[in-house]
């Protein structure tokens, strides 16, 4: 059996689609785009430089294998990756992520304003202690619609089981390449 994921303190294996020996991949609780995923080291540091060589080295490999298939996957024309390293710089969340957004020329919540996901960004940081504490596991069935989401700054977390869902279909594309870290 696995060991649990952890980002910082916060529990995440359901929400994980992709995994290797020192880093994993994560669905956002509250995506900015469509396809806004988390790429993080199994070690929970606060800081790039606090990573070892072999970490570093992984997270990145980690962060293109991701991007790759998110961008594919979401009809992306290109990513927004970004990194927030410190509290200073935004960090919220004391555990080194990437985050992996994909973009469109057209049709993408920022198209008009490219630049204006940074903002968003940093918005949603903010909030994100918060809405993992707030996070709930639904206890009714509803219909939902895990792929369709915007910058809107009252958009809700999504459930446990929207992000699971997500992360289910995501883990399909990375056959071969999601390992479980005890089997590695």
């Amino acid at each position: 059996m696995s060991s649990p994921l952890l980002f910082s303190t916060i529990e995440v294996t359901r929400q994980a689609f992709y995994r290797t020996a020192l880093s994993y991949a994560i669905v956002n609780l509250k995506p900015i785009v469509p396809g806004h995923v988390l790429v993080i080291p199994n070690r929970p540091v606060p800081r790039l430089t606090d990573l070892t060589t072999p970490e570093l080295t992984s997270l990145i490999a980690s962060v293109q294998n991701v991007g790759r298939v998110v961008e594919r996957e979401y009809g992306g024309d290109a990513l927004t990756v970004a990194c927030q390293d410190g509290k200073a710089a935004g960090q919220s969340i004391p555990h080194v992520h990437f985050h992996i957004m994909p973009r469109k020329y057209h049709g993408d919540y920022f198209s008009q304003r490219m630049d204006d996901i940074y903002p968003a960004l940093d918005r949603s940081e903010t909030d994100l202690p918060r809405d993992f504490q707030n996070l709930k596991v639904s206890s009714t069935t509803v219909q939902h619609h895990p792929f369709k989401v915007d910058a809107d700054e009252d958009r809700l977390p999504r459930t446990l089981e929207d992000m699971e869902q997500e992360a289910t279909w995501l883990k399909g594309f990375f056959t071969g390449e999601y390992r479980d870290t005890d089997a590695v």
